[in-house]
């Protein structure tokens, strides 16, 4: 496969370029495959980008920006006011084809407008989902959207985004026939919402999905399911709820592993559970959530990322570069879409 590129929004995120910079430099090194365009201010990226083999460095292109799009900026002021912005550089780097995938830790709001607008959806998608994986109890991973590119979403996104969910771990998780299941307050058909009801009636219609029907939240991390469906009111919360927990858990493991078990035998058996436990939910391993349904490849990493947490987004952004999942799955994405609705 020849080289790929990956855009970087270098200025989004709440801790700003040294994190992000941090993150950045990591994957030039490990990943002598990819060409890397970093969008921000162009004297701090130099500094940083000296540390670099000359190698390295002829694989990293930098585009000044004077711009940056704000936590606090509306959808509207990045899209007409901010138009030589980091965030906006990057994702203009995918439209015009020069890069392969961008990543931003920046405003959702933001990304979300300026990716729908510059990149377009593919045809039979109304607006894109953000997706991302989650931790299971079978040792897999879930797919969970809409995550809140969407708060208010219709019967017929929930169809949408179900199917785009299911080629998605169809091709990332190697799933041929993945278990596609709608989020709701209980698994007995007549729960739910007119909305979520009227989605169920479209997807048990589709043989080319493997719909298997409603799931509570606590059934997201049993494996379950491959693709869990919901508007992004409810799947944002129930992200941030998991990520909570998440910490809580790794809190403990902290707390416990700094303690004298009282002998050395319950620290041998203790310990490398907590461990385990650990590295199982980390969220930072799971940072990177994809806006799907565009016709090319932005992963949207958490604001307050660490370092670590943001080479993972940037790994997400290169794994599906590498497997050309817009291409991968426009075909029956289109097909299923238009022929069903």
């Amino acid at each position: 496969m020849s080289q790929l590129t990956i855009a970087l929004d270098i200025m989004g995120g709440d801790h700003g370029p040294p994190v992000i910079l941090s993150a950045a430099l990591k994957a030039i090194r490990l990943h002598s495959d990819f060409n890397f365009i970093l969008c921000g201010n162009r004297e701090l990226i130099d500094v940083q980008l000296r540390s670099l083999s000359q190698s390295e460095r002829a694989r990293v292109t930098v585009r000044h920006c004077d711009d940056i799009i704000l936590m606090s900026d509306s959808p509207a002021q990045a899209l007409r006011q901010k138009k030589d912005s980091s965030m906006r550089r990057a994702i203009e780097a995918v439209q015009s084809k020069q890069a392969d995938a961008c990543v931003s830790a920046g405003n959702t709001g933001a990304l979300m407008c300026l990716a729908y607008y510059l990149i377009k959806t593919l045809q039979g998608v109304d607006r894109p989902a953000l997706v991302s994986f989650m931790p299971t109890a079978g040792h897999h991973r879930v797919l969970l959207l809409d995550l809140g590119a969407n708060v208010n979403c219709t019967s017929e996104a929930l169809f949408q985004y179900a199917v785009m969910g299911s080629v998605l771990a169809e091709h990332m998780l190697g799933k041929k026939t993945p278990r596609v299941a709608l989020l709701n307050v209980g698994e007995e058909d007549i729960k739910g919402n007119p909305l979520v009801k009227l989605a169920d009636e479209y997807l048990r219609n589709v043989p080319a999905l493997n719909y298997i029907g409603y799931v509570e939240g606590g059934d997201i991390f049993t494996d379950y399911a491959d693709v869990v469906v919901t508007d992004g009111f409810t799947g944002n919360i129930a992200l941030k709820s998991s990520e909570g927990l998440a910490k809580l858990v790794i809190n403990e493991v902290k707390k416990q592993s700094s303690r004298n078990f009282g002998s050395r035998l319950m620290a041998r058996i203790a310990l490398p559970l907590l461990k385990s436990i650990y590295n199982r939910v980390n969220p930072d391993q799971y940072n990177g959530a994809s806006l799907i349904g565009l016709r090319g490849i932005v992963v949207k990493s958490h604001g307050n990322a660490s370092a670590d947490a943001f080479y993972y987004a940037i790994l997400q952004a290169m794994q599906e570069a590498r497997l050309r999942v817009p291409e991968q799955i426009k075909s029956k994405i289109e097909t299923v879409l238009l022929e069903q609705l």
